[in-house]
């Protein structure tokens, strides 16, 4: 039975010298004013990451528009390198308050260990994961870790590699915790998200696609003109919908959904301004590609975003 694609066939490209992959940018039209710079650019990021890059600029597939410079694609590059930054080092923040938030809240509620036992969660747990896969994997994270205070409890307490909440949570994923935060039961949800103005689907969403872009950042992927594969779940009110917003497929909202979660915790309300003052001046000049603020998902105004301000 056909599966509608088109039939496989052998891979045939050549390995090309960098000096070749500058010549071969130069056939599709792009102007390169300093080759030793562009060489010595390629050498030190893979043309297939830079490649990447390109795609934004293309009138059609492989060619470029009249007067693009190598230059200019290069600076995509730097942009969407400070970018990652920005957003690693708000993820960062993030991260760490709702863990906290939740080991808070979840030890209160059910004690040092209520997190081993699975009624204490959506008897689903996850769409994608069972309790018992999710524990067996903070098990093996725990057992990997070689902080001071996980191998203290590896000697003295026969729980190993069970941790109490409050302290598996240091240990956790980003992926772990969003699992965890979309198994709560729907009242524990609604009690963390109240700390965050947000409704419990909207936390529950956000964690997930916090996750999938802190993955993306680890591994130095582009962002910067992605159309995201896990969308964020948005709050039901005016701030949220348009033309406040474009879409939720776009960074745009990603730095919408950060702010929130950061302008919710005291202890960061200076860091959270002095991050978006920062990510203001980073997107005052984008890629020079047409219209980059729609490739951004980025509305009229939206420095003046209710959210944003």
């Amino acid at each position: 039975m056909s599966s509608g694609h088109p039939p496989k066939i052998p891979y045939g490209k050549p390995w090309l010298s960098v000096a070749d992959q500058v010549s071969k940018l130069e056939a599709r039209g792009m102007q390169v004013g300093d080759r030793n710079d562009a060489e010595s650019f390629l050498r030190h990021v893979n043309y297939y990451r830079f490649a990447g890059y390109c795609l934004a600029f293309e009138q059609t597939r492989h060619t470029f528009p009249t007067g693009l410079t190598f230059e200019q694609v290069k600076a995509a590059y730097q942009f969407d390198s400070q970018l990652r930054d920005l957003f690693t080092e708000a993820l960062e923040l993030i991260e760490i308050d709702v863990c906290t938030s939740i080991a808070h809240y979840f030890g209160q509620r059910y004690g040092a260990f209520g997190h081993t036992v699975a009624t204490n969660f959506h008897r689903r747990f996850d769409y994608n994961t069972t309790h018992a896969e999710w524990l067996r994997k903070l098990h093996e994270e725990t057992t990997r870790s070689r902080e001071i205070f996980v191998d203290h409890f590896r000697r003295k307490y026969v729980e190993f590699p069970d941790l109490p909440v409050w302290a598996v949570t240091e240990v956790m994923s980003f992926g772990g915790l969003s699992r965890m935060v979309a198994a709560l039961h729907k009242h524990d949800r609604q009690a963390i998200a109240q700390e965050y103005g947000i409704p419990a689907k909207v936390l529950s969403s956000a964690t997930h696609h916090f996750a999938y872009v802190r993955n993306l950042c680890a591994h130095h992927s582009r962002l910067w003109d992605r159309v995201w594969s896990i969308k964020p779940d948005l709050p039901r009110d005016a701030d949220w919908a348009p033309p406040n917003i474009v879409s939720n497929g776009r960074l745009f909202t990603t730095l919408l959904l950060m702010r929130q979660l950061l302008l919710r915790s005291p202890q960061i309300r200076t860091e959270a301004d002095a991050w978006r003052d920062r990510v203001n001046v980073l997107l005052s000049t984008p890629p020079a590609v047409q219209d980059p603020a729609a490739v951004m998902g980025l509305t009229r105004n939206w420095q003046q975003h209710p959210v944003w301000v």
